[in-house]
């Protein structure tokens, strides 16, 4: 991190370290990408809001989409300085690829629910009555939701047909599908179900079927600005970002 501020204050462009108030302490200034998972997508505008009004010097841009594509995004050498997962297998992968730098914290924890069309017509209570729920909506595999989604089915014994399941590139997609009705049911997050209302029916999944998943955060290597993207992570993790997260139905870390 020393040697990153040290990098930035050579750049002629103002960063936080070399911009200070009337008392000395270092005034946090330019701007801060952050690629979040989509389940964050309301909750992260928020918690940007609030970054933004602590920080007048500062925007917050937040990218969001799937974890697995952000990650992949940040490994092609896209322009980000914040990465917050919905997994931490995919920020596991970017920490030993050295793409990440510490500490990697989880600040906050999901779990999985069935999704149906208004009224739950087909009277859906269970995992295992999606094998013969009509269409399916899963996430891809390759993102956190799908993987988890996958890992509750095998675990409750359910094979759902292969021809029943269509796939949603991330959480949002795959709500979509059923709030739009293109499926008869899904397999989402908790707080997107929340964030729906009544658009769908949510069943919930009982713990024992259930998985957690697990939010981590962590600034990434080659941050524009090292300390801006700390402070970020920091607010993230203190009592207005919790008290956000936990307004939105996420759990605690």
């Amino acid at each position: 991190l020393a040697l990153g501020l040290a990098t930035a204050c050579g750049a002629d462009a103002p960063t936080a370290s070399d911009v200070t108030t009337a008392d000395g302490s270092a005034e946090l200034r330019g701007t801060v990408t952050v690629s979040a998972a989509a389940s964050l997508t309301e909750v992260f505008a928020g918690v940007a809001a609030d970054f933004e009004a602590a920080h007048p010097g500062v925007d917050v841009t937040v990218n969001v989409g799937s974890s697995g594509t952000l990650a992949t995004q940040i490994e092609e050498g896209a322009p980000v300085d914040v990465a917050a997962f919905a997994d931490e297998a995919t920020m596991t992968r970017l920490l030993d690829a050295g793409l990440v730098v510490g500490p990697v914290e989880v600040f906050a924890t999901n779990e999985l629910v069935i999704v149906t069309e208004p009224g739950n017509p087909r009277g859906i209570t269970s995992l295992a009555d999606l094998a013969g729920a009509g269409t399916v909506a899963l996430c891809a595999s390759s993102a956190p939701c799908g993987a988890f989604a996958d890992q509750a089915l095998e675990q409750a014994g359910v094979e759902v047909p292969a021809s029943s399941i269509t796939r949603g590139r991330d959480v949002k997609a795959t709500l979509g599908a059923v709030a739009e009705g293109d499926a008869d049911a899904g397999i989402v997050y908790v707080t997107d179900a929340a964030v729906a209302g009544d658009a769908v029916a949510a069943v919930p999944v009982p713990a024992e079927r259930n998985v957690v998943a697990r939010y981590p955060v962590a600034v990434v290597d080659g941050a524009a600005d090292p300390a801006l993207a700390l402070a970020f992570v920091e607010h993230v993790l203190g009592p207005e970002a919790r008290a956000l997260l936990e307004g939105a139905g996420f759990g605690p870390p």
